[in-house]
């Protein structure tokens, strides 16, 4: 029986790379039916809105989502779309893993970092953000809860059983952030008692960000709030090549989406220069949470050996090719 999954295709070079990924998926069969949506600033040009209802109901409906980058407007009166969509739907974790890939012209090899992120709560909240009537003070409120805390550390320590990992890095600010980093931090203790086969250990987070530069071998999976969580699964991503090389995933208790973590690279959409290497593996992601590992390893084999034998790829990983030509060199391997 068909799946039916949402997809966003998004902006600028968001409908190549999905377009690639869907093909993958298809040549990969598995037997997805597709219910395409906009957002962002595709859909405020068709509908004068960047997350219309139709979007939102086509997400619920469907038990995962694929999504290419979006475009916010800068400026006043404009929220971020992947910020509304994770607390409207409660995808209250991030998940970002990164990998070295053979081939790719990164600084590292054999890293494997997972990046869970608390992804509803802390700075990114947006409660209390005030501009005084002067326009010289400016205040926004960090608020954390024992729930929140509760379920993504849990979440983290669960899916370190699952994945067979042996470590778990809580990052923290808790000598300066002493309410919210501290909260944070007791409950962590209290949550990583439950799991004594899984080593617990506790780094404050720019000790962690010179860690991950001079030794990231040190690193193998990262739990943390959500400002923190942004910056140092970027810097992660960075290891292996940038974010064209790292997926995420956006997990709630009842849905998922799975998106490309680079922007829309307004500059070079419609060119088929995009490597949409990012977007595959958010689907391979999309694909285990589905409980469909046998075409999760099939296309992420095939993806490693187009990249490692540089076949056909894209300038960022040292080709000449575009984004159809590197697309069929996965494609060809499947």
């Amino acid at each position: 029986m068909s799946t039916t999954i949402t997809v966003i295709p998004g902006d600028g070079i968001g409908p190549d790379i999905i377009d690639a990924t869907i093909k993958i998926l298809d040549k990969a069969g598995c037997d997805f039916t597709y219910e395409f949506a906009k957002a962002g600033q595709t859909a405020l040009d068709a509908t004068g809105e960047l997350l219309p209802q139709e979007t939102l109901d086509a997400i619920s409906r469907n038990k995962a989502t694929l999504k290419g980058p979006l475009t916010t407007p800068s400026g006043e009166g404009f929220t971020s779309v992947n910020v509304t969509l994770r607390k409207k739907f409660d995808l209250y974790a991030n998940l970002r893993p990164v990998k070295s890939f053979k081939g790719t012209q990164s600084r590292y090899e054999n890293i494997d970092i997972i990046t869970i992120r608390e992804n509803t709560e802390g700075m990114y909240s947006g409660i209390g953000q005030t501009t005084s009537e002067e326009g010289d003070q400016a205040r926004a409120i960090s608020q954390i809860t024992r729930k929140g805390c509760e379920r993504i550390l849990r979440f983290a320590f669960d899916l370190a059983e699952r994945e067979g990992r042996k470590k778990i890095t809580v990052v923290h600010k808790a000598n300066i952030l002493k309410t919210t980093s501290g909260l944070f931090l007791k409950i962590a203790r209290e949550i990583a008692a439950d799991y004594p086969k899984i080593e617990c250990n506790e780094m404050i987070v720019d000790a962690v960000c010179m860690r991950l530069v001079m030794n990231p071998e040190d690193f193998d999976m990262i739990v943390t709030t959500n400002l923190f969580g942004d910056i140092i699964s970027d810097l992660c991503a960075g290891l292996v090549g940038g974010l064209g090389m790292a997926p995420g995933a956006n997990i709630g208790d009842d849905s998922a989406i799975f998106e490309a973590v680079h922007g829309s690279a307004p500059d070079i959409a419609g060119q088929n220069l995009a490597n949409p290497t990012s977007v595959i593996l958010a689907a391979i992601q999309m694909l285990d949470y589905l409980d469909m590992p046998k075409p999760a390893r099939r296309i992420r084999a095939a993806l490693e050996d187009a990249i490692a034998s540089g076949d056909r790829t894209t300038r960022d990983l040292g080709g000449t090719h575009g984004t159809t030509d590197f697309t069929q060199a996965v494609i060809d391997r499947l």
